[in-house]
């Protein structure tokens, strides 16, 4: 898949910057031209000889340098490579390609490239979560650049957390699929449900749960990325929209239904990974409700059962948070609301539960095949859920 291709490695001063060089040899080695652009920072860790020595190329560092083949050396660059591969990339240049800056050579190929760009976090894992680094990554995502999310273990700071640079064998299979992305969902129209409902007690308060939504978005933005027709029906999220997606919002479950039974109209497929209550309010007060006793009383009625009632010709695919007994009680899900494949996870698992970037999952469909998945990234987890739903509407007719 990489023979003949032509790929620049940008390496930024990350301590993983030392796995830059076996990256680029699993490149060479697959048959790609690598051309290597270092920033100031990454040299500090790595030298360029080391990456000159694998590639049997010059590598670049400076610019200004009047010693480079390509010139004008950013635009020529930028016009030779069919992908862009940024591994590792640190907080501070994700925050400059965010804004455009393009000081260097990295930033300056970038910027002029029209390639696809595939960038591989690596840092501490406050500095990952921290707000703007968030905000900047959602950025470049919204952009049309590919994020292979970093991994969870022991950083360099000695704390454990999500930050490591993702696994080589990982970031090389993002190269490969993004330089022959299949477009195996094109033509299909799926929507997906995110989040969780919430359900009015007065005007004020209301009864919710812990879902972040990042499960479903991350289905949403993989499935618009293999050429699906994506509708995305969220409940309250604090999550950036996924680029290409439509999206519909709702509050309730009442409402959630209402968009569900609209959407599934002219859809060929549902993934239900919303977080949808089982439970309202009997009655929602107009006013809000006083601290006038020591104690309150609400009366509480089921809500519907979005995926047992809804009705159509297309593949249904459910979630089950379970906290024990996962697998049989996943499978009387599966029977009772006749899906074509549920997913189910353990909620007391720390890595897997609400708000985290991680889940372990198990996948059962209606054949009876059950498929245990290892620790994986919500992304990665919503990749094969939907090569289970290609499989199935593939080929399309």
């Amino acid at each position: 898949m990489l023979a003949k291709k032509t790929v620049v490695l940008g390496i930024t001063g990350s301590i993983a910057a030392y796995k830059a060089a076996e990256i680029a040899s699993r490149l060479v080695k697959a048959g790609a031209t690598v051309e290597v652009i270092m920033t100031e920072a990454a040299t500090k860790f790595v030298t360029p000889l080391t990456l000159r020595s694998i590639t049997h190329r010059p590598v670049v560092t400076d610019m200004f340098a009047d010693n480079i083949e390509y010139s004008p050396e950013h635009i020529a660059l930028a016009e030779a490579v069919d992908v862009m591969l940024i591994a590792p990339a640190t907080a501070n240049v994700i925050a400059k390609l965010a804004a455009g800056i393009a000081d260097d050579m990295l930033g300056s190929t970038v910027l002029a490239t029209k390639a696809p760009v595939i960038i591989a976090p690596a840092m501490n894992v406050n500095m990952f979560q921290n707000p703007v680094t968030q905000q900047n990554l959602a950025e470049l995502k919204a952009r049309g650049f590919t994020m292979v999310d970093p991994a969870y273990g022991r950083l360099a700071s000695g704390k454990v957390g999500v930050g490591r640079l993702a696994e080589i064998e990982q970031i090389i299979d993002t190269v490969e699929q993004v330089l022959n992305k299949s477009n195996d969902l094109a033509g299909w129209r799926i929507v997906v449900t995110a989040g969780g409902t919430q359900e009015p007690i007065d005007p004020v308060r209301h009864i919710g749960n812990r879902s972040s939504g990042k499960m479903g978005y991350a289905i949403a933005e993989s499935a618009c990325d293999r050429g699906a027709k994506v509708i995305l029906i969220s409940a309250p999220v604090a999550l950036p929209e996924p680029a290409g997606v439509d999206v519909i919002k709702v509050k309730t479950a009442a409402e959630m239904k209402a968009a569900v039974a609209k959407a599934v109209a002219k859809a060929d497929a549902l993934i239900m990974a919303a977080a949808v209550a089982d439970y309202q309010p009997k009655e929602v007060a107009k006013a809000k409700i006083k601290k006038t006793s020591p104690s309150l009383t609400l009366a509480l009625v089921r809500t519907a059962d979005i995926l047992a009632e809804v009705k159509g010709n297309f593949v249904k695919v459910g979630f089950a948070a379970e906290s024990e007994d996962i697998v049989a009680n996943a499978r009387q899900k599966l029977v009772k609301k006749q899906l074509d494949l549920i997913v189910t996870n353990d909620i007391t698992d720390p890595k897997s539960g609400f708000g985290v970037d991680t889940n372990k999952v198990t996948l059962i469909d209606r054949d009876g095949k059950v498929e245990n998945l290892p620790l994986l990234t919500k992304r990665e987890v919503a990749g094969k859920i939907l090569d289970r739903i290609a499989e199935r509407l593939c080929p399309k007719p």
